[in-house]
């Protein structure tokens, strides 16, 4: 076996670095539940390269959504039928497992895809330590298989994301952009956007529990806007989230993309949305693809793409599956389903009477307010779970706009091009 040059240490510490550091912030976050994310990865290992290409998806998919799905269901039976409160490290697990499925699955997308060039399974090298393992045939699947862990476990994105396919992982790693230089300052940027959004969040639930009395002694409006804001305190937390896991990615090296223009360094590599853009669509259908970005791509291809019939329909109502089957998930997603719906018809009956820029500007603004009340409702349903909060959420007049889109889309007839 040829020496090991330099280059290739590197790259293999790397990869034993951000492996290792995620089985133990597993141990460590999880206790004796971490064997729930260890378990599937290993599984995974071996169904992949032992299974036909075409057919690894298939395989993968099933057995990671049985496993997850099986814990979900565990879970609600402590909460629903046993009463009883749930370990806080079991949750914590479950949710890292959640994220695993996307990784897993676009792994074996790529396979089934072909994507993975020079391989069709997870058993061969495919990145640029090739070359250096030419003839060590053994080694290179020891080392292919070292990638694949570590993508699986690596600890900047075990517990919060955001999602990237394997190929811009292993570019990461290996740094085939460019070098990356330092991104202390991208990282301190992160963190005093995170620390700023907390802040805010912090502020909103402390005027809120100072000015608000009981729920049904509000008026049509206060409720409203008691609902607005519960659901712009669950946005924040989104949003203070995913740029908390982005600085995490960058201070591990991931994420960057090169330089700009003006020669400024770009770490925007991973990112799971831009709370500015969200908070400004106009259209439920585009905050839909906008929230979350990374796991909403990874719905359009898992479940979207690859069906035939009512492939909306079976996106929102996969994404309540994977969320956990929760009454409150299952009714807000499917509801957030069938405004998307609506509001696709809605567009097409008004968008030949946009005629000028005022009705434009009228149009969108009409359209920014409905779309803040219906994420508002489809986002507390979510969060809160359970039926009760469901009913809740229903006494309130905001649901009237719930059903405003439930009635337009039965009754406006969809127009075909």
């Amino acid at each position: 076996m040829p020496l090991l040059n330099k280059q290739l240490r590197i790259w293999l510490l790397r990869y034993v670095y951000l492996a290792l550091g995620g089985c133990v912030l597993a141990m460590v976050s999880m206790g004796s539940y971490c064997w729930l994310v260890f378990v599937p990865v290993g599984a995974s290992a071996v169904l992949v390269p032992s299974a036909r290409s075409l057919h690894a998806h298939t395989c993968v998919f099933g057995a990671q959504m049985c496993w997850q799905t099986g814990w979900h269901l565990f879970i609600q039976y402590k909460e629903y039928w046993l009463q009883e409160p749930v370990d806080t490290r079991l949750l914590i697990a479950v949710s890292s497992l959640m994220l695993l499925t996307q990784r897993i699955t676009s792994v074996s997308m790529d396979l089934q895809e072909g994507k993975l060039t020079g391989t069709q399974s997870v058993g061969t090298t495919t990145s640029a330590l090739a070359p250096h393992l030419a003839g060590t045939q053994s080694v290179g699947s020891a080392t292919s298989a070292l990638q694949y862990l570590s993508y699986t476990l690596y600890f900047p994105g075990l517990l919060g994301g955001p999602l990237c396919s394997f190929q811009q992982f292993v570019s990461f790693v290996e740094q085939r952009v460019s070098p990356a230089p330092q991104p202390l300052y991208a990282v301190c940027c992160k963190v005093c956007w995170t620390l700023g959004l907390q802040w805010g969040k912090c502020v909103l639930v402390d005027v809120m529990e100072r000015y608000s009395p009981g729920l049904a002694q509000l008026s049509a409006v206060q409720s409203t806007l008691w609902v607005l804001g519960l659901a712009l305190v669950f946005r924040l937390s989104y949003y203070s989230h995913w740029a908390l896991s982005a600085g995490l990615n960058n201070a591990a090296g991931l994420g960057f993309r090169g330089y700009s223009g003006r020669g400024v360094p770009r770490w925007d590599g991973v990112s799971d949305g831009d709370p500015w853009t969200l908070e400004t669509c106009s259209r439920p259908s585009a905050f839909a693809r906008h929230w979350n970005g990374t796991t909403a791509a990874w719905l359009r291809r898992a479940v979207f793409q690859r069906c035939r019939t009512a492939p909306l329909a079976m996106t929102f109502g996969f994404s309540a599956w994977w969320h956990g089957l929760h009454p409150g998930q299952v009714l807000g997603f499917l509801l957030w389903g069938v405004a998307v719906k609506a509001d696709y018809r809605i567009h097409q009956h008004v968008r030949p009477l946009l005629t000028s820029p005022a009705t434009q500007q009228l149009y969108r603004g009409l359209g920014w307010a409905h779309t803040q009340l219906l994420i508002a409702c489809v986002v507390v349903a979510v969060e809160l779970r359970g039926a009760c909060f469901m009913w809740l959420l229903w006494k309130t007049h905001i649901s009237v706009f719930l059903l405003l889109y439930v009635i337009l889309l039965f009754f406006l007839p969809q127009k075909h091009p």
